[in-house]
């Protein structure tokens, strides 16, 4: 007698192995039309510890032409003491008529050392109906050529109206554009003719004037500096006696100025300069401070002293 009480004492005792799961499974509803949604069902009533996975839907393990649409969380329907209730909404669509028998639900579960599979005792069955086509008492046609429909006018009336109103006012603008040049005095040729240009003299001057506001020997740019003051001084002398000073040496261009009848300072100061320069640009010499300045004034007065006559003329004391 106590050899048939031990066994079970031990299976009832609070240690003992907990219940396995219980398996429910559903279609709902069990009857759809081809291509409508129905929801495959599967509920579980498990132990507190006890582990489950339920089952994964995968588009390329899906027979029958089930698409599936939503996979809904898992829901907590019911909780008392150790007992859970859960329950898993899988929302499909198919797409093939016929009875479909899609076997057990299968659901994983672990408890302790025990993995195992649960099924349901009963297969899940789907019925698909298609829309049925009397060819006798209904006539099959070829899809419809597309239908031409009639030009009307006041599908562009709209877009006309707008053309000629912009026509309109570009044509008030170039007559009031043309009475303004003609009480002007001046013609459209001559509104787009490029300007004059300067004068060598005048050009030289504001080109050493930009240069002399760079402040490049102050910024020990020396070679820069007296590059721009010969540089200058050859595009002017070019324009104002039409020599190739551009691509003459220093001696050439003194010597090319001597016949000129240049006043003495001017082709002193200016031999001087182009002595200067060519030192501090080849020989990398670094002249002071007052040596600098004196030869941008230098280079100023020569163009002063050397552009044509009538210049000088026009600029009086009074002008000044």
């Amino acid at each position: 007698m106590k050899r048939l009480l031990l066994p079970l004492l031990l299976l009832t005792a609070p240690g003992a192995r907990a219940q396995r799961p219980t398996v429910e499974a559903r279609v709902e509803p069990d009857s759809v039309m081809i291509g409508d949604r129905f929801d495959y069902v599967i509920e579980v009533e498990k132990d507190l510890v006890q582990v489950v996975n339920f089952p994964v839907f995968r588009p390329g393990d899906n027979p029958g032409g089930l698409v599936l649409v939503e996979d809904a969380p898992v829901d907590t329907l019911l909780r008392e003491g150790r007992r859970l209730k859960l329950r898993k909404r899988y929302r499909l669509a198919v797409f093939e008529e016929g009875h479909h028998n899609f076997g057990p639900a299968e659901v994983l579960y672990a408890d302790k050392n025990i993995v195992d599979t649960l099924r349901t005792g009963n297969d899940l069955e789907l019925n698909v109906a298609t829309f049925e086509i009397d060819s006798t008492s209904q006539s099959i046609y070829d899809l419809k050529p597309q239908r031409g429909m009639p030009f009307r006018m006041g599908e562009i009336s709209g877009y006309l109206l707008r053309g000629l109103l912009a026509l309109l006012l570009l044509a008030l603008l170039a007559v009031g554009g043309y009475c303004w040049l003609r009480r002007r005095g001046s013609t459209l040729g001559q509104l787009f003719r490029a300007p004059a240009p300067l004068p060598p003299h005048v050009e030289a001057i504001r080109a050493l004037e930009a240069l002399h506001h760079q402040k490049l020997w102050q910024n020990n740019r020396h070679k820069q500096y007296y590059s721009g003051l010969t540089d200058i001084l050859r595009t002017y002398m070019a324009r104002r006696w039409e020599i190739g000073a551009m691509e003459m040496t220093s001696d050439e261009i003194l010597t090319a100025l001597r016949p000129l009848g240049l006043p003495d300072k001017a082709r002193t100061d200016l031999a001087a300069l182009l002595r200067d320069a060519d030192l501090v640009k080849f020989a990398k010499a670094a002249p002071g401070a007052e040596e600098n300045e004196t030869h941008y004034l230098n280079a100023y007065y020569f163009v002063e002293e050397t552009k044509p006559a009538t210049e000088q003329a026009e600029e009086t004391p009074e002008n000044r």
